[in-house]
């Protein structure tokens, strides 16, 4: 059996890999060493020379009830046995139409449009948007706008309502910006201001900008109760009542990105449910298939639709690719949720969450650590460090405590699946603070135990 050595060299011989620098898994350097992943069970990692690691981040947030579940692995192999995959234009079949009724019923919200991945549903749900207008004979209203720290996908469209200038900028020329408002995050708030004031705020701003600008903007586009790229921002959920009432008010569309907030990641199956709202748009996609294959999907209310439905081809939603609605991914995505019924996993997932907070309290307690916060299965914490390189260098000592943790920037999360036992759980809280204090003992001046003391005073 080949190593992890033997497998770090071929791939950097012959993989690109995504949202990374190359050079630094590069031999010389070594500063982020590849991890070969031979096989997953459960909340493990298991790479080529026998080492093991905790999935605390689901595999970038798709994984949610374990790796390798028996009841998904089934479902797949059945359907595989049934039928791979047929083009959806034209032709139908179960898993899709199945998967298409229980999200309706699930949200509210009629016909499901399929995509690959949450970009591409970004990329949908806009495009459909300015094109239903267009089709009610208001062509002007084609502009988006989204909250500052905004996270929306990669693709060009996508990078239009994204305010995240790493992915943005080297692509500037190549994208037809979307207008800002400010975000409602939580961190926000100044003096005895509450998360909810906050939002109150924020949407102030929302509302003066859709009265100003109503006639040429098709669609708001936002991240339910967390803004997850942007540092996993935390905000009140009055601020999306009031989103619901502007944009109903000025006759905009409200676009809910759950891409990775969806699915019992807050504590109830979709995040908007929290504001007691509906949107005209639903995108979700990362633990749709709880993590088995890539399949995203954008819901719309049925006025949406009907401005579709005419005799002139033109006026039809004329998106595709040819794996929409793949029956494996869509079986897939029937016994996640299936799962979610048989393990009453939002309740389980309350008791969990509650444990964690526990097991944590050390963590948000530390003297380093600001705006500990958390939201369902969303933990986070801010980590005042003088490295630059803080994120890079805490995930190195993390894997070297047997955890996948990334911090974004100087922001510590954890967004594990579900199936923890209460051993991981341990493992996790008391690994996270472990490899927090290795970063930080990393700092000049010695001893950044004491010296985050004395920032604390």
């Amino acid at each position: 059996m080949n190593s992890n050595a033997d497998w770090r060299r071929r791939s950097l011989a012959a993989v690109w890999h995504p949202c990374t620098q190359m050079k630094l898994h590069a031999p010389e350097g070594a500063d982020v060493p590849l991890i070969p992943v031979t096989r997953a069970e459960g909340v493990w990692l298991h790479d080529a020379d026998g080492g093991r690691y905790l999935d605390a981040i689901s595999s970038w947030w798709v994984n949610l009830f374990g790796h390798n579940h028996p009841a998904i692995r089934a479902a797949l192999t059945d359907q595989l046995q049934r039928l791979d995959h047929v083009m959806l234009a034209g032709f139908t079949h179960a898993p899709v139409v199945e998967l298409s009724e229980r999200l309706a019923a699930l949200t509210g919200l009629g016909h499901a449009f399929y995509g690959s991945d949450g970009a591409s549903a970004t990329e949908i749900a806009l495009k459909m948007s300015a094109h239903h207008w267009r089709n009610a004979g208001q062509p002007a209203k084609n502009g988006f706008v989204s909250v500052a720290g905004g996270y929306h996908g990669e693709t060009v469209g996508a990078l239009a309502v994204t305010d995240i200038a790493l992915f943005r900028e080297a692509y500037a020329p190549l994208v037809r910006l979307a207008h800002t408002v400010p975000s409602p995050d939580a961190r926000a708030a100044r003096g005895d201001q509450t998360a909810a004031d906050v939002a109150h705020l924020a949407a102030d701003a929302a509302e003066r900008w859709l009265a100003e600008h109503h006639a040429t903007t098709a669609a708001m586009i936002v991240e339910p109760l967390v803004q997850c790229a942007s540092g996993m921002a935390m905000h009140h959920p009055v601020y999306l009542q009031r989103l619901r009432a502007a944009c109903s008010q000025w006759q905009v569309h409200l676009v809910l990105d759950e891409i990775a907030v969806g699915f019992g990641r807050t504590g109830s199956l979709f995040a908007h449910q929290q504001a007691g709202i509906q949107p005209d748009f639903l995108c979700l996609s990362k633990g749709l298939t709880g993590g088995t294959l890539p399949l995203s999907v954008v819901l719309c209310t049925d006025a949406v639709y009907g401005a579709f439905y005419d005799d002139e081809v033109a006026r039809g939603f004329l998106h595709s690719h040819s794996y929409t609605g793949n029956p494996l991914a869509c079986r897939a995505a029937l016994a996640t949720l299936d799962l979610f019924d048989e393990t009453n996993a939002l309740v389980a997932n309350q008791a969990s969450a509650s444990h964690l907070a526990a097991l944590f309290e050390p963590l948000s307690t530390h003297a380093r650590v600001r705006h500990a916060r958390q939201q369902g299965m969303i933990f986070a914490w801010d980590v005042a460090s003088s490295l630059p390189d803080f994120a890079r260098r805490y995930s190195r000592a993390a894997l070297a405590r047997g955890l996948v943790l990334r911090p974004i920037g100087h922001t510590l999360y954890a967004m594990p699946p579900y199936v923890m036992n209460e051993t991981e759980m341990a493992h996790l809280a008391t690994g996270a603070l472990a490899a927090l204090n290795d970063t930080l003992a990393q700092e000049q001046g010695g001893d950044a135990v004491t010296q985050g003391v004395m920032d604390a005073v």
